[in-house]
């Protein structure tokens, strides 16, 4: 008895240190599902997670999100703040159950895996596993067996990966002109539209955290799809570059690469982009308008693209454990880009945070804006850059060096 009782103690002692306290559930789970994982997830690891609520869909359903961080309740100063977006499509339902085991692991592996733990650390990491909980519904009713649409929109029919503010036409008319191609205002006319609740849910929760990177997850293809999805001539399939094509481009392979078979697999022959390291321009597939992650990069400080994760929309759940597999340093490596290019503070002469202060790198007409805390996070492939700081008139340049590791710190003083 004391043998036996010694090893449940040894056992109990593995499982405290390592953190293996949540079942991995390789299963599709309802709205009901999804809630319980994340209350699950959260009472497990309740010093490093938070659970909240960004609205509701049409038909009353919470859009929860589980935030990881070693002070999850606050944005902590020079902090990057990254988010994954899933099921905004509610049919494709890969993203959501890849999501779902990834929050798991995280609280799993805090203790145990060096890596897991650096970026909660180093990072607060925003999870939304379902934007359309109704299509999703209404997807699961058939499961697998499910047509190529039904659920895909919200139950009003909307696509709400069509529905967010369309700015991609303002960006390239200023862009022609010399014009600004960040932080464009929402119109006016956007708002007496047809704006789906969820969608408003998302638009107000990406305004109100400095997030730099983002990724939101779909399925029925095989690849990493970076912006801009809105083509500029017009056209079908036309490559729109932006200006800021190099990081996107670097942003799409850091995905594609880590998973294990996106960079040298596809799904058909209109979607197959194996030669292209399993990464395209949004565009270049082919162009749609309203989208969230051109939406992201024209509004917002944050760097957003699409993931398709699957060939399959709703997969039977015995191959979730092998798109488990596929996904899981994948979707590590992705939040360690949120760390590269440049980071810093904007202080003014008697070392305040100066909010608002334009972070511009000479040669890229895309700038970040300071947090209100003065931190700013700017991507940025290798190479060397000039950077200038304004506020209010008053500039200050410095030039750095960007190598492939961790960010180069760069703060400015103003005087102001």
């Amino acid at each position: 008895m004391t043998n036996i009782w010694k090893l449940s103690f040894v056992l109990l002692t593995i499982q405290t240190t390592l953190g293996v306290r949540l079942r991995y559930e390789f299963a599709h789970h309802r709205y009901g599902d999804l809630q319980r994982i994340l209350a699950e997830t959260h009472a497990a690891c309740p010093d490093i997670s938070r659970v909240y609520n960004i609205g509701r869909s049409v038909q009353g359903r919470n859009l929860t999100v589980i935030v990881f961080s070693d002070n999850p309740d606050i944005h902590e100063p020079g902090e990057p703040e990254v988010k994954y977006v899933a099921n905004m499509h509610g049919n494709e339902v890969t993203g959501r159950e890849m999501l779902l085991l990834f929050m798991q692991y995280l609280c799993n592996s805090y203790n145990s895996v060096r890596r897991v733990k650096r970026l909660i650390k180093t990072t607060r990491i925003h999870i939304l596993a379902s934007m359309n909980p109704d299509g999703y519904e209404i997807a699961a009713r058939r499961g697998p067996d499910n047509s190529w649409m039904s659920g895909r929109e919200n139950v009003q029919g909307i696509d709400l990966n069509r529905n967010f503010p369309a700015l991609n036409t303002i960006a390239y008319r200023s862009d022609q002109h010399g014009g600004p191609t960040h932080h464009i205002p929402i119109p006016d006319s956007y708002w007496k539209g047809n704006v789906a609740p969820e969608t408003e849910a998302v638009i107000k929760w990406i305004k109100r955290h400095p997030f730099v990177l983002s990724a939101n997850l779909h399925d029925g293809a095989l690849l990493a799809n970076y912006p801009y999805d809105q083509s500029k001539d017009g056209s079908w399939q036309s490559y729109a570059r932006s200006p800021d094509d190099a990081i996107f481009r670097q942003l799409a392979s850091a995905y594609a690469d880590a998973h294990r078979t996106m960079a040298d697999s596809g799904c058909d022959s209109g979607s197959d982009f194996s030669s292209q390291g399993g990464i395209t321009n949004g565009a270049a597939w082919y162009t749609t308008t309203g989208g969230m992650q051109d939406f992201n990069y024209l509004h917002t400080n944050c760097f957003d693209i699409t993931l398709e994760l699957s060939c399959d929309k709703f997969p039977k759940a015995n191959v979730l454990p092998t798109e488990w597999r596929n996904n899981r340093k994948a979707l590590l490596s992705y939040i360690d880009q949120a760390h590269k290019g440049i980071r810093g503070f904007v202080l003014d002469r008697d070392l305040n945070p100066i909010e608002g202060a334009v972070i511009h790198v000479h040669g890229i007409n895309h700038d970040v804006t300071t947090a209100k805390d003065g931190d700013y996070w700017r991507m940025l492939v290798p190479g060397t850059y000039t950077v200038t700081a304004s506020y209010n008139g008053i500039t200050r340049s410095k030039q750095v060096t960007v190598f492939n590791g961790r960010a180069r710190i760069l703060n400015f003083n103003l005087d102001v």
